[in-house]
């Protein structure tokens, strides 16, 4: 690995901005005099040729789709910790690079119907045309029976915001009808919530834990196709599918025993037969003066399930601090992808070239950069390849409730998931614009490169909340997503939204997603550039960033560094 030394970049540090310059002795020596002013960066240099043979190899047909808890994952761990080992980082669960995530397949039969009565009112809602439902609760069966019905608003208990939707009424053992997304996208106020953008609160995973937490018997969010971002027909494709999860030592009994969606044609005849309007009562909803509403209807539905346990694994490594090594920056990236399905005509491997392959490949080689950097960093960092993201960022919540390096002293999470394959950008896209102090990093990082950064296109899909670094944010620590936008500097953002949109329809979770010899991989190699500029800055300070003050995650960093202090 060469390192180039940027000719000297004075670092604005108290405002976050860099510029670069044209370096000659007198300009040296100014700087070297005044550190606090002027910073020499080093940039590495990656090479493309280890980057095409990693991702070759782990979406090769001999990956058989990398699924956790089959032989692809097998071959997927003895790679990666061959890596890792010849690198030279250090085993980062003990002794192992591996850390042990116990998880669950349960699959409900679809042989189900949501009844809803009241007064003259027996509505029968059936599975996939009118509603979904299932139970993470590892169980052969569960169900509810008379429940009474409540409307709970978007189910959000958000003190920051002073928002409280179960306020005045106690939901032990009720179904609750939740909207989805949060009041900030219902009535595009900026000032309500954060506007069209969505929240943590606007998530339906969220959503289905609030109810938990409020002793809930059962959770349904109505599905709308704009505010949810996706069509009744994804909620419908995973009926009756196999769904994952970790399994807990309580066996996930800490959950609500049914969630589930209804449609809005569902949700309106139900609110109808209460003798309610649907969207009068939404728009009350979208109101902080919003009391929860008792429907006078009850809900009945039985969940047969078939299980099956397995353990899967995630890979760590670790490179050692010089000074503070309890001091932690955190790398990460899932390596498994959807395995195989020999039902499929044709070819029936889901390989994952892009998704995750190539940011597997990346975690790695970034791994190589730092550990071969002439002079340690004062900070840890950790290089972290999770399992069974594609099953809802499994192995990273495994992780991050149960870590391996003090929660406290992380300093910073940076994911990497599906890189840039079509060559460099103009542009930094942030998905999670400006929700910490790790805005100002990639502001100046980018400058570094002469790039912008821009906010995430569609902020209202909640594309924040959709891969692993958000399970860190969940337990306070600092998580960024960034990458490549889509101006490429070869074609424009006319050729990078083409690019974009032609993976999406053609490839995103297809076994179409395999590995082309053809990419132009210097766009992902500007990214882990990128990458390593913010992680090696953070790896070097005594800093912690945080959140910013209005963040649904600040309150949960403050508590844990007060803990630490």
């Amino acid at each position: 690995m060469r390192f180039a030394a940027l000719s000297l970049v004075v670092a604005l540090l108290m405002t976050g901005c860099a510029r670069e310059e044209t370096p000659d002795t007198t300009d040296a020596a100014d700087a070297a005099k005044d550190s606090d002013r002027a910073a020499t960066v080093l940039r590495p240099t990656f090479s493309e040729e280890r980057l095409h043979d990693h991702i070759r190899i782990l979406a090769s047909d001999e990956f058989e789709g990398r699924a956790p808890s089959t032989p692809g994952e097998e071959k997927t761990l003895a790679y990666l910790v061959k890596q890792f080992g010849e690198i030279g980082l250090e085993p980062g669960n003990g002794d192992s690079y591996l850390q042990p995530v116990p998880l669950v397949s349960i699959q409900a039969d679809t042989d189900m119907v949501l009844e809803i009565k009241g007064d003259g009112t027996d509505i029968k809602l059936a599975g996939r045309d009118d509603m979904t439902a299932w139970t993470k609760r590892v169980t052969d069966a569960t169900s509810i029976e008379d429940s009474e019905v409540v409307f709970v608003g978007y189910g959000v208990v958000a003190p920051e915001y002073g928002w409280n939707d179960y306020e005045g009424l106690d939901v032990e053992g009720h179904t609750v009808i939740i909207l989805v997304n949060d009041p900030g996208y219902a009535t595009q106020n900026p000032e309500l919530f954060t506007g069209n953008e969505m929240t943590y609160y606007g998530r339906w995973t969220y959503k289905y834990a609030e109810a938990a937490r409020q002793g809930a018997a059962g959770a349904f969010i109505v599905h709308e196709t704009a505010p949810a971002s996706y069509p009744w027909g994804v909620v419908a494709a995973n009926y009756g599918r196999p769904r994952f999860d970790l399994v807990t030592e309580d066996k996930n009994f800490s959950r609500v025993p049914v969630e589930g969606w209804i449609t809005h044609e569902a949700a309106q005849e139900v609110f109808s037969a209460a003798g309610l309007h649907y969207e009068t009562e939404k728009e009350k909803a979208a109101s902080a003066d919003f009391k929860p509403v008792p429907l006078g209807l009850t809900a009945s539905i039985a969940v047969q399930n078939t299980l099956k346990e397995s353990v899967s694994q995630n890979v760590v490594g670790v490179l050692r601090g010089s000074e503070r090594p309890d001091e932690t920056i955190v790398f990460t990236a899932h390596w498994d992808h959807l395995g195989k399905n020999d039902e499929l005509d044709g070819d029936t491997i889901y390989n994952g070239a892009v998704d995750n392959a190539s940011g597997t490949a990346a975690l790695i080689e970034l791994a190589r950069a730092f550990a071969e950097l002439p002079e340690r960093p004062k900070r840890s960092i950790v290089f972290l390849a999770v399992t069974a993201e594609e099953q809802g960022l499994l192995g990273s919540r495994h992780y991050a409730n149960n870590p391996t390096e003090s929660l406290p002293k992380m300093v910073a999470t940076l994911n990497m998931d599906s890189a840039n394959v079509y060559g460099e950008t103009n542009d930094v896209q942030v998905i999670g614009w400006n929700f910490s102090e790790l805005q100002d990093y990639v502001d100046e990082a980018a400058a570094i490169q002469d790039r912008i950064t821009v906010q995430e296109p569609t902020p209202e899909a909640g594309y924040y909340y959709r891969s692993d670094h958000f399970n860190f944010a969940k337990v306070g620590v600092p998580s960024l997503y960034a990458e490549g936008g889509d101006d490429l500097k070869n074609g424009g953002k006319e050729a990078g939204r083409a690019a974009a949109k032609d993976y999406r329809a053609n490839r995103y979770h297809k076994p179409a997603d395999e590995y082309d010899e053809s990419w132009d991989l210097s766009g992902m190699t500007q990214d882990m550039e990128l990458d390593f500029l913010i992680a090696n800055k953070l790896a070097n300070e005594d800093t912690f960033p945080n959140w910013r003050e209005t963040s649904e995650f600040r309150a949960i960093r403050d508590a844990s560094r007060a803990n630490m202090q």
